[in-house]
């Protein structure tokens, strides 16, 4: 139900043009932008909590990276999958700390993660659940290069 709420808010947020507050961490971190962006060129500040998440996300794609590109994944893998990033994403966002501008960044990533556990789901109609993975992938190479996350290992490819 969580997850519901967080990708309504961050939608509303988007589509009204980053100038909804998205309020999907039940407090106020101001509008949405609608472009992820560095901070004045620099990579924004991470929390240990939000780390210790996104490498829980990226570990987990990562162990099935052969089988997501070999489209061997079976749909209740990705669907056991999707329930692994989806209770990462739901830690990430109930332990956030992170100042308004880096949050409101933080949305547009979560976003886009959350759309790839839609479609790995096989919620989203048109999209194949591959896809939904792949997509999880590119939100980490997003994260990877808008947030300083010492130590990060990108993705195989």
């Amino acid at each position: 139900m969580w997850k519901l709420v967080v990708a309504a808010g961050l939608a509303l947020g988007l589509a009204a043009g980053g100038s909804f507050a998205a309020d999907s961490h039940r407090h106020d971190h101001g509008a949405a932008p609608a472009k992820l962006e560095l901070n004045n060129g620099k990579k924004w500040e991470t929390d240990a909590p939000l780390r210790r998440g996104m490498e829980n996300v990226r570990n987990s794609i990562d162990a099935v990276h052969h089988e997501i590109h070999g489209n061997k994944l079976s749909a209740a893998r990705y669907a056991a999958l999707a329930r692994k990033v989806s209770g990462e994403v739901d830690g990430i966002v109930a332990n956030c700390k992170l100042e308004p501008m880096a949050d409101a960044q933080l949305h547009l990533v979560i976003a886009e993660i959350l759309d790839g556990v839609e479609a790995m789901e096989g919620k989203a109609k048109k999209v194949k659940r591959q896809a939904g993975a792949l997509k999880v992938g590119g939100a980490l190479e997003k994260y990877a290069s808008h947030f300083d996350h010492p130590g990060w290992r990108p993705l195989e490819h």
